[in-house]
């Protein structure tokens, strides 16, 4: 089992590794040391941000060994120096970084070879590999976002996802009653994942997918931005200073709209989930409909619940890991799959695309679990509790899969609209 674990270890480094290469390499220097937005660092800053990650954890703290680098600790701090001002400090040039996640990575693998995967909760079950493997796969997410946000000639191409189908109703109602949220098992699982904890929710109805392009721009149409009645009160205050008109990246194109991503512009796909929304925007949305955002809880019970045996599933579709036919991940895909489009994916309720194609908004501020405990920095998680952030689930088409479980949660400020973020519905039974 040990050697079946560390060869499972060593490919999820090496795949992480490759995405992280492509998407570093598709650009020139200039371009990698450039600052495309303040919202995003260079992406050099990432990629050696990976780097030091791993010489911490993985070289120093579980391998004890010597540093490779102590010199730039700091300055690959995601909490000592905001994005905003990274492009200012003496980062590593592109070639200096490629060569120091090289180095790490080398004495990563012998760590890897020798250390014992048991004994001590940080490498039980290899966990602190699986952690900086999902780290490196969550800047690869960001990476792929400064991509979105980068101006110029398109330098990344994917094939286009499978083709949508039909899908019969347009929500499934998600019955009332307890069902087991979170995970104490999933060896993986982050410290905000756990432990699992008995919710009870309310019956209500989900929409079947999230929502889609064509409907988002229903509400346009119905003057849904100038209507303050709709948004809440921070959201119509934020609405009008950021002059929020429709999702990032949409334009008008004659009657219709147009969306640009990668540097492509083209009209949009109706039947895609709509993205690049914010949590107001959503907000504002579900309003309009005469509906709202499932709660955090709502949205993992329609994720996981099986009402034959009663049992919280690892994914909807069962327990078995993502595989292709499943859902829209890894960025095999550069967009949303329309809807409909992973019917092996479906849950037992009948709710389609809940993991991949686009993070979801849901209503519920980021706190951790009852019998929460910080495992292993209390900075990944405990220091973003509060109302501040709300919680999205699912993934999205930039998210990998060993990054995304049905239980996994990702936090941002209700502004953001860079992540690749979109919704779906509710409304009480």
């Amino acid at each position: 089992m040990t050697d079946e674990l560390r060869e499972r270890v060593a490919n999820h480094l090496l795949r992480a590794r490759e995405r992280s290469t492509l998407l570093t390499s598709s650009v020139d220097e200039n371009d990698l040391v450039r600052q495309h937005s303040k919202l995003m660092s260079p992406l050099v800053w990432d990629l050696a941000h990976i780097g030091n990650q791993e010489e911490l954890w993985l070289v120093r703290d579980v391998g004890g060994r010597e540093p490779v680098r102590s010199d730039i600790d700091e300055y690959y701090d995601a909490f000592k120096f905001s994005r905003s001002v990274r492009p200012e400090l003496p980062l590593l040039n592109p070639r200096e970084a490629w060569q120091y996640v090289s180095d790490v990575r080398g004495k990563v693998f012998d760590v890897l070879e020798q250390v014992p995967l048991e004994g001590r909760r940080l490498v039980d079950n290899a966990f602190a590999f699986g952690m900086i493997i999902q780290h490196e796969q969550q800047h690869d997410e960001t990476m792929l976002a400064t991509h979105q946000l980068r101006k110029g000639d398109p330098v990344l191409d994917a094939p286009p996802p499978p083709a949508g189908s039909a899908v019969l109703t347009a929500e499934v109602l998600v019955p009332g009653g307890p069902f087991e949220m979170g995970t104490s098992t999933e060896p993986w699982a982050l410290d905000n994942e756990r432990p699992a904890h008995t919710v009870h929710v309310d019956p209500f109805w989900l929409d079947t997918t999230p929502v889609t392009n064509a409907e988002y721009a229903e509400f346009i149409a119905a003057g849904g931005y100038d209507r303050q009645e709709f948004w809440s009160a921070e959201g119509w205050v934020h609405r009008l200073h950021s002059k929020l008109r429709a999702p990032r990246f949409w334009q008008r194109e004659g009657e219709g709209w147009a969306r640009t991503a990668f540097g492509v512009t083209e009209a949009l796909v109706p039947d895609e989930p709509v993205v690049h929304v914010c949590f107001f925007e959503a907000e504002a949305y579900a309003k309009w409909a005469g509906k709202r955002l499932p709660t955090e809880a709502e949205w993992e019970k329609a994720a996981r619940y099986d009402p034959a045996t009663g049992r919280s599933r690892r994914y909807p579709w069962g327990d078995e890991d993502p595989a292709p036919v499943h859902a829209n991940l890894g960025q095999r895909h550069l967009r949303p799959a329309q809807v409909g489009a992973y019917p092996a994916g479906v849950s037992p309720l009948g709710v389609h695309q809940l993991i991949g194609d686009v993070w979801e908004w849901t209503s519920s501020d980021f706190h951790g679990y009852p019998g929460f405990e910080v495992f292993p920095y209390p900075e990944y998680s405990k220091v973003f509790f509060g109302p501040d952030y709300k919680v999205l689930r699912g993934g999205s088409f930039g998210t990998d899969a060993a990054a995304c479980r049905a239980t996994f949660r990702n936090w941002d400020y209700p502004i953001r609209r860079q992540i690749f973020a979109g919704f779906r519905c509710a409304r009480d039974a």
